[in-house]
């Protein structure tokens, strides 16, 4: 079978996978791959759950798709647990991550000009990644992707990351939000300090400013709490998440409260797909399992395990440069560009990728066992060693 109708936006693929189990990939070839990156942090559960695939086939048999003129009982539910697990109020579903984006920075427009800025500003970080759509694009802090694709959206601040400063001296009048991610993901799993996010928290209560806090890679479980905000005991105005929230369907939410919660009014935003009853029965069974099978507590601790058992590996090698994570978010960072690594470790069954050029991003499944977690250390280790 051929990919010449598909356009070449994801460079050259020769493997192609045709089934998956637990933690486990196969190919079209018979080839078993122990997959350390979770299809980029979406299968936290894995694959062919059980429980998603239930739900997802009882769903199917019932009804697939009706429009957001009407109630839907799994969409209903799903954000009903959402605020629950979240501490928020008010859901808006879409599609993806990006669009998820799309709608917190539509509230952080009309909040603006609710305040009668005409022109609202939002400052992002550096190194982010909001997503891909025209105005995420120009939210995010990474100038490659950006290339080619100018005029951008206006409206858009960059500053260094982890640096209450910066924002302080970026800041106009027109500036009405701050969107950050609470680990960076794709630009090299940056963890901040400990207190920066209650320290934007205090920033932007100073100010009237919306906190948008960016968990499309770091919510659902992944970081050992639900959403990584949790571990610094705030709540933002607004949160978005995806990637793990429907294991694999494509499901995307923004969640917001207080004044947030309530800016977008009918004929303000919508989506025909957002929300349907297929993904939200899916992203329901997802929520649920990780909550009723402690799968959040046990990504917490196989985080330390991993950053234990790194360190005690690779701490004193020169050409390691710096291990962080928090939580199934492991960044091992190297001295020099190592994109070959993700052929290396494909060639010993097991998947990861690399980011920001020189850094080994593991975003294993939440429900990996003991022995593959260490499988994975042992083999990103051994290929470090020999690199």
């Amino acid at each position: 079978m051929s990919a010449s109708a598909l356009m070449n936006t994801y460079g050259e693929r020769t493997t192609t996978l045709i089934k998956g189990e637990g933690a486990y990939l196969w190919d079209s070839e018979g080839n078993r791959y122990l997959d350390a990156l979770s299809g980029i942090a979406v299968c936290g559960l894995g694959y062919n759950h059980p429980a998603v695939t239930k739900a997802i086939t009882e769903q199917a048999e019932k009804l697939v798709h009706c429009s957001n003129l009407f109630l839907i009982e799994p969409q209903q539910a799903l954000g009903q647990l959402l605020v629950t697990l979240s501490g928020m109020e008010k859901v808006f579903f879409s599609n993806s991550g990006a669009e998820a984006n799309e709608a917190a920075l539509k509230i952080a427009r009309k909040f603006g000009q609710q305040k009668g800025i005409g022109e609202p500003e939002v400052i992002t970080a550096e190194n982010s990644f909001h997503g891909r759509t025209m105005a995420t694009l120009s939210a995010t802090g990474n100038p490659k992707i950006k290339a080619g694709f100018e005029p951008l959206v206006s409206g858009f601040t960059h500053v260094v990351y982890n640096d209450i400063d910066a924002i302080k001296c970026a800041a106009t009048a027109n500036t009405v939000a701050i969107m950050v991610e609470p680990v960076q993901g794709e630009g090299g799993v940056n963890v901040p300090a400990d207190d920066y996010l209650n320290q934007l928290r205090t920033l932007c209560d100073e100010n009237d400013w919306l906190l948008i806090l960016d968990e499309i890679q770091t919510g659902n479980g992944r970081t050992g709490k639900f959403f990584a905000y949790q571990h610094n005991g705030i709540l933002p105005d607004v949160v978005t998440t995806a990637k793990g929230l429907g294991n694999g369907v494509p499901i995307g939410a923004c969640i917001a409260k207080g004044k947030a919660a309530e800016i977008l009014q009918p004929g303000n935003h919508g989506s025909t797909f957002g929300g349907n009853p297929l993904v939200c029965n899916a992203a329901l069974a997802a929520t649920q399992t990780l909550v009723n099978e402690n799968l959040i507590e046990r990504a917490a601790a196989l985080g330390i395990f991993f950053l234990e058992a790194f360190n005690a590996k690779l701490a004193s090698s020169e050409k390691v440069k710096n291990i962080r994570g928090k939580g199934l978010m492991i960044g091992i960072e190297l001295h020099r560009d190592c994109a070959e690594l993700v052929g290396l470790a494909k060639a010993q069954n097991v998947l990861l990728n690399v980011t920001a050029g020189n850094t080994i991003r593991l975003l294993p499944p939440l429900i990996i066992s003991n022995e593959q977690a260490q499988t994975i250390v042992d083999t990103v280790a051994k290929l470090i060693e020999e690199f």
